[in-house]
């Protein structure tokens, strides 16, 4: 299995995800004073079936919860899926789209 290293990208506003040097997807997220929200995930068809999407929502979920400057909303389908197959992960979710 390749390694993949998850990186926050400000500049593009995104986190990427990349498998030896390449880039394999990403995920982007919008700013505000108060909040990241994530609003849009990518994984280029290369790399698909290879753990990079989740890799991905991983380690850009991890990233904010870390930095702990601003609420995090998800509205991208893939990581709001992501999200509701780990149970960690849940409390990041509004109540009302809680599984």
């Amino acid at each position: 299995m390749a390694h993949i290293e998850i990186t926050r990208n400000d500049d593009g506003s995104r986190y990427e995800a990349t498998v030896d040097g390449a880039l394999a997807g990403f995920a982007e997220f919008a700013l505000t004073e108060h909040t990241i929200t994530f609003t849009h995930t990518e994984v280029d068809p290369a790399f698909e079936g290879q753990g990079v999407g989740s890799a991905l929502a991983r380690g850009a979920l991890d990233d904010a919860i870390h930095r702990g400057d601003r609420r995090i909303k998800v509205v991208c389908p893939f990581i709001r899926a992501w999200v509701e197959r780990h149970p960690d992960y849940q409390e990041l979710l509004e109540p009302s789209h809680q599984s």
